[in-house]
């Protein structure tokens, strides 16, 4: 019975850290996308006053 207790824990344990990972990883993407965008918006508008 105890074995399957720590079974179950570690599962759970891998289960929350694996939800962690990909928050995470779309956390850094979105905020990377938002930098981008931020960015080329700058740049846009700095070659358009140019004209």
């Amino acid at each position: 019975m105890i074995g399957l207790s720590v079974a179950v824990g570690r599962f759970v344990e891998a289960l929350f850290w694996g939800i962690f990972r990909v928050a995470g990883a779309v956390a850094g993407a979105l905020i990377l996308a938002v930098a981008v965008a931020i960015i080329t918006w700058i740049v846009a508008r700095k070659l358009w006053t140019r004209r």
